[in-house]
């Protein structure tokens, strides 16, 4: 019984490592940015729906740093120092709104497709579409339901545009989340987020951090 056991149990997690490599794969070729989504087709494609065999999120984010290790192409580095510099101008003009860089773009994984994502802080909620109408910027707005904590949710409004060739997604919190992150879905931890400061120092010393 112990072996059959132990049989079972690393089938399973073979079965979780080939889904959270495929989903790894959906989202550094195909552009998916949502890591459920990218599970859901994933499994779907491997015939793999039994929930044992579903990895979490931060299975395949380890996993997608693995096929971009061994994958990228060559100007990945350099595409995600521009993509970085692009969100650093963001930031200075955004100054106002006390902005902090998340996602993708902060840790790493961002490829082509990817949009920076700041987080941007008031407490009046028509600040942002007013500055960027004031500024001339078309910008469209989305709805996108975050943590803010383990205990509530909460739908908030991301400005999404495109600024000299780069996408960016521009999400709306509270004065009071800069205190305190929005948990990650990946982990469902703060998320990692940097201020402009802590940007400028990271491309200045060309590392990863978060």
């Amino acid at each position: 019984m112990p072996h059959a056991r132990q049989h079972a149990q690393t089938q399973t997690a073979q079965r979780r490592r080939h889904v959270a490599q495929e989903a790894a794969r959906l989202m550094a070729e195909g552009g998916i940015d949502d890591y459920s989504q990218a599970k859901r087709k994933a499994a779907s494609r491997l015939g793999m729906l039994d929930e044992a065999s579903l990895p979490a999120n931060r299975e395949i984010e380890q996993a997608l740093r693995e096929y971009q290790r061994l994958f990228a192409s060559p100007d990945h580095a350099g595409l995600l120092r521009s993509r970085r510099a692009a969100a650093l101008q963001a930031m200075a003009f955004f100054a106002d709104f006390s902005p902090r860089l998340a996602g993708p773009v902060l840790d790493g994984t961002a490829d082509g497709q990817s949009s920076v994502q700041l987080h941007l802080h008031s407490d009046d909620e028509d600040a942002i579409s007013r500055f960027l109408e004031d500024h001339h910027i078309p910008a469209d707005p989305r709805t996108r339901r975050i943590r803010l904590d383990q205990a509530r949710q909460a739908d908030v409004t991301v400005w999404q545009l495109v600024a000299d060739g780069v996408n960016f997604d521009l999400l709306v919190l509270p004065r009071q989340a800069l205190r305190q992150a929005p948990l990650s879905a990946i982990d469902a931890r703060p998320m990692a987020r940097a201020s402009a400061s802590q940007l400028e120092a990271l491309l200045a010393a060309d590392v990863p951090i978060g």
